[in-house]
């Protein structure tokens, strides 16, 4: 039986790698952006209980000015770490959109690939369909003219 063969198979096999890199790059970018906002949130957690602390237990009674001042430091170098952090995620997001458009653009290339290989296979189809009923007709031909040669005793 025939076998349908796709010409560009290796070309096919070579976007599906292709896309698949460029998932596996989407994926450690948007990685990337988790563990910074993971980042993010600690700080943010750190600077809360910090604040809640010196709320609660250093602005009772006798204030101990060097550790206001100690602890106003402490909070303005946390404060430019969150902007630090903060402007790593914009840059991380703009390699995450950089990923997913590239994600995008070789799905879109594999997938014109396996449209015209769907398209021909069912081209390929046809035409075998085609030959096999054109070789139904000339073996259905040749046992009718054999029938009406033997029925004319010809044969």
């Amino acid at each position: 039986m025939a076998r349908f063969e796709f010409q560009l198979e290796g070309v096919l096999k070579h976007r599906e790698r292709i896309e698949k890199d460029r998932q596996r790059d989407l994926a450690v970018a948007q990685k990337e952006m988790v563990r910074l906002d993971s980042e993010l949130q600690a700080l943010n957690l750190e600077v809360q209980q910090s604040t809640a602390d010196v709320r609660d237990n250093r602005l009772v009674g006798r204030l101990d000015l060097p550790y206001l001042a100690a602890h106003r430091r402490y909070m303005l170098g946390m404060q430019r770490k969150v902007v630090a952090v903060s402007q790593k995620m914009g840059a991380q997001q703009l390699v995450v959109d950089a990923a997913r458009r590239a994600l995008a653009e070789a799905s879109k290339q594999k997938k014109i690939l396996e449209k015209l290989r769907e398209k021909q296979h069912r081209r390929w189809s046809e035409a075998l369909a085609r030959r096999e009923a054109g070789a139904q007709d000339e073996l259905t031909t040749q046992l009718s003219f054999r029938a009406l040669a033997e029925a004319e005793g010809t044969l």
